[in-house]
């Protein structure tokens, strides 16, 4: 196990798309959503585990989270959890997480991971990885990103273009945001676009001077605060200072502006879960089609539905197909799965009759 890898979680969002699981007070990256005995986060932390101490993990979140995190993450040094004061995207909490694991160890890389994506085949994932971490060593200066293979014209996500070539490891030519129909489909028939799966490789040293090249202010209001991080001081001059930061994605602060940005098409399988949709997709499915977590269904002229419940909650449903039906504490759910793109409508509808306690 390599002493300079390190590894970055981002687990600060709430999920809403996933209401009424997904709360704002207990959001899905804390919930086991594939009934595996398993929170998203808690898995996400066991595949890094394989390659990167715990004591080298760091996790960014909301600092209402803070304590979720330590319940659900006993193993990991609780120092390495970083509260955010404030919601602000990817790029401050990724270089603020930069400097700190360089003050930690000038030689360091790191991997930046999302806390609620699901990636079954660990192993490749593991394989994966090394080859990356290996890429940066050979080519310092590198920001690499792991790119999913598309399975079909997807316009939800964002699209990685690279240079056609035949090394493993891929020149990105340029990012491209969501497509609509027509041009997913132009992407796919191309052959040399992935989707961005929002997972980053890099040493230290590139990813913090990428920053202060492309993103000055940035830098510099966080360079400020070097001398109190990983120190008892730290979490008062984030709560300062924090909040000036700019609200900027690390795509468009850094990686669309280098010209030394690199991908490698990942060989795993891979899920974002972002809808009770693409969960379904993701579950296995029953005699009739369904994916059912936790509960015990009997279906009677009904299929393909998407149905969670607390454990063993038994469910009986009669004439509903393609239903998302989702029971959670004192919140039932029952939509036509072409409805999830409106959850947060329903979501916001809910708390306005029943109060913000509910969302």
């Amino acid at each position: 196990m390599n002493n300079n890898n390190y590894a970055v979680i981002m687990a600060g969002g709430v999920g809403s798309r996933f209401w009424p699981v997904s709360k704002q007070s207990f959001p899905k990256q804390f919930h086991d959503m594939l009934g595996m005995g398993k929170s998203l986060l808690q898995m996400t932390f066991d595949r890094l585990k394989h390659q990167i101490r715990a004591q080298h993990i760091l996790v960014l979140t909301n600092e209402a989270y803070v304590d979720l995190v330590k319940e659900q993450l006993p193993d990991m040094n609780f120092d390495n959890i970083v509260a955010e004061p404030a919601m602000r995207n990817t790029a401050p909490c990724i270089l603020l997480a930069a400097l700190k694991i360089q003050k930690m160890n000038p030689q360091a890389s790191m991997i930046v991971a999302p806390s609620d994506h699901y990636i079954a085949e660990e192993d490749i994932f593991n394989e994966d990885l090394n080859t990356a971490f290996d890429f940066c060593k050979e080519h310092p200066d590198a920001l690499m990103t792991l790119g999913i293979q598309p399975t079909f014209p997807n316009t939800g996500y964002g699209y990685i273009e690279f240079n056609k070539e035949a090394s493993e490891v891929k020149k990105v030519s340029q990012f491209r945001e969501k497509p609509d129909l027509k041009t997913a489909q132009e992407f796919i028939a191309a052959g040399n676009f992935l989707w961005n799966a929002g997972i980053f490789i890099w040493n230290v040293d590139s990813v913090v001077s990428a920053f202060a090249k492309a993103q000055p202010q940035l830098t510099s209001l966080f360079k400020n605060g070097l001398s109190v991080f990983n120190t008892n001081e730290e979490t008062e001059w984030l709560e300062e200072n924090y909040p000036k930061a700019d609200n900027i994605s690390v795509d468009f602060a850094i990686m669309e502006k280098s010209e030394d940005v690199y991908v490698l098409p990942a060989r795993f399988s891979w899920n974002d879960l972002g809808t009770w949709g693409s969960l379904y997709e993701k579950l296995d499915k029953n005699e009739k089609d369904s994916a059912v977590v936790n509960a015990s269904v009997t279906e009677i002229d009904s299929s393909k539905n998407m149905i969670r419940t607390a454990a063993g909650k038994k469910v009986i449903v009669q004439g509903l197909e393609n239903y998302i039906v989702v029971d959670q504490d004192d919140v039932l759910m029952i939509i036509p799965m072409t409805a999830e793109q409106e959850i947060k409508e329903i979501r916001n509808k809910a708390m306005e009759k029943y109060g913000k306690n509910i969302g």
